[in-house]
């Protein structure tokens, strides 16, 4: 019994860093935060903080929304897991190429006027904060490839591949948390040169993930239409 909890316990520790990496290019929680700038203008500190707080859970229960009923969807639809991992590497290889080929925008803070209220802040805290802003329709496709990824032939297995994909939604978020609140801050503090540079690794990254998850799965579609 010890023995198959420890081997399914490999599939949180190697499903974790896949599901991390994925979507890391994707929240991109420095470029987001830089946006999410430009949304709120000038604010207070614990403003920022609380929609922060709140941009974060939200991001959390979203995705895991999706993780949990975007298997069904797949199931209902009967669409198979290197379907969803061709549709999705795609979408991921075009977005990090365009991404990569972008020209560099010039990065402002603010102009000094009058703040929104709390009020209208708050109601936009899932949209457009949280979608599509922190998450948009690249993550949904991403954490629904991920979650059919996550289906594993016995149950323990994908018990614990779909906590490791909770934690890396869970980490972050975190992140998200902690670039959100210091918004204003960051972009005092880091050079526009750094920030573009940034964004252009998690670029290529997003690039190299696509292919990746792209050819896994026309790997498994050619197994299947050419068996041995």
């Amino acid at each position: 019994m010890h023995t198959r909890v420890l081997h399914s316990l490999v599939h949180l520790f190697e499903f974790f860093p896949i599901a991390f990496s994925a979507l890391l290019p994707l929240i991109n929680p420095l470029g987001s935060a830089i946006i999410f700038l430009g949304l709120v203008g000038p604010a207070d500190t614990v403003v920022y903080k609380r929609l922060a707080r709140k941009i974060a859970f939200l991001t959390v229960l979203f995705l895991m929304a999706v993780d949990l009923v975007g298997s069904i969807v797949l199931t209902f639809f009967g669409i198979s897991l290197p379907v969803v991992e061709v549709a999705g590497g795609l979408v991921l290889a075009s977005m990090g190429w365009r991404l990569l080929n972008e020209p560099d925008r010039t990065i402002q803070e603010p102009t000094e006027q009058p703040s929104s209220s709390i009020l209208e802040l708050d109601s936009r805290t899932f949209y457009p904060f949280t979608f599509p802003v922190t998450a948009g329709p690249g993550t949904v496709v991403v954490t629904l490839t991920l979650a059919a990824h996550a289906e594993q032939p016995l149950v323990l297995d994908s018990v614990f591949s779909q906590v490791g994909l909770f934690l890396a939604i869970a980490v972050l978020c975190l992140f998200v948390y902690f670039a959100y609140a210091y918004a204003p801050t960051l972009a005092r503090k880091i050079s526009q040169q750094t920030i573009h540079g940034v964004l252009r690794i998690i670029s290529f990254i997003l690039l190299a993930i696509g292919v990746q998850i792209f050819w896994r799965g026309a790997e498994a579609l050619l197994h299947q239409a050419f068996p041995r």
